[in-house]
């Protein structure tokens, strides 16, 4: 249980940081760690991570680090997006899921280990327009496979939208609440479909140790050296996400072998019943 502590505290220092990774830490942590079914730990990890950028952007809003611009036109159109993609994830199992998941915990890997080319804030802002379709394509991810999307919104907000570095981080946590929200509303009728219940205790506790880890990442960005803590955190990418496509993978197959196995034996039932 104390990894499971740690890695709620890591999953707030993440967000408060550098306003993304959290969930992409909260899924192997809730499946890996906790044991817990892939499609209640996506719906779990959109209720802790939501609440957590929630709170770990009051410190960016009072220091008028967020663009309310580009909240409105990108998150509001995300909300949607998750609500979609939520309802996607009704259709197909949570081995998939996973695998899609850790595809973007490796790409999420590759982004973090480039030099960064962030520039403080472009002359030329995105058009409306763009910016609610870019809102809308990550928030059908969020929705899909419970990431809150801050690896995509920041460099999106700040390439894209014309926003600096700071303004970004704080404008992404809030857009995360948002489209968290959103997803999570539909994944309760996902999870009463099938029968299954979240965790409510863990959600609780998860979200404490996360609020306070964010405020900690909040007060110690500046301190912090950004490569090397954008190393680390891509080398941590990498080898869980490598873990979790070999695992589902693994399930994938046994789910497709078990299916093959079961149709013979059917087809042989039907022969021995036409026979009689």
């Amino acid at each position: 249980m104390i990894w499971a502590l740690l890695g709620a505290l890591a999953i707030g220092l993440s967000l408060g940081l550098m306003g993304s990774g959290g969930s992409i830490l909260t899924v192997p942590v809730l499946t890996l760690v906790l044991g817990q079914e892939e499609k209640v730990a996506i719906a779990g990890s959109l209720a802790i991570v939501g609440g957590i950028a929630l709170l770990a952007g009051l410190p960016y809003a009072r220091q008028r680090l967020v663009d309310y611009r580009s909240l409105v036109f990108f998150g509001l159109p995300g909300m949607a997006g998750s609500y979609l993609g939520a309802t996607l994830a009704g259709f197909v199992s949570g081995s998939l899921q996973l695998v899609v998941f850790a595809g973007l915990m490796l790409v999420a890997g590759v982004m973090m280990l480039r030099p960064p080319r962030l520039v403080e804030g472009l002359t030329r802002r995105r058009a409306i327009w763009k910016i609610a379709i870019d809102g809308v394509v990550v928030g059908m991810i969020t929705g899909f496979v419970g990431v809150g999307g801050g690896f995509m919104i920041v460099p999106a907000l700040v390439l894209l939208g014309g926003l600096p570095m700071s303004k970004a981080i704080g404008t992404s946590l809030f857009i995360i609440a948002l489209k968290s929200a959103s997803g999570f509303v539909k994944y309760l009728d996902v999870l009463d479909d099938l029968g299954l219940s979240l965790d409510w205790q863990v959600i609780g506790i998860f979200t404490a140790l996360g609020i306070v880890g964010s405020f900690v990442g909040n007060l110690i960005s500046t301190r912090v050296p950004q490569a090397a803590l954008r190393r680390g955190f891509a080398i941590f990418l990498f080898v869980i996400g490598t873990f979790i496509v070999l695992r589902s993978l693994s399930d994938l197959t046994g789910e497709s072998a078990a299916a093959s196995s079961e149709e013979p034996a059917a087809a042989t039932e039907t022969s021995m019943t036409d026979g009689h």
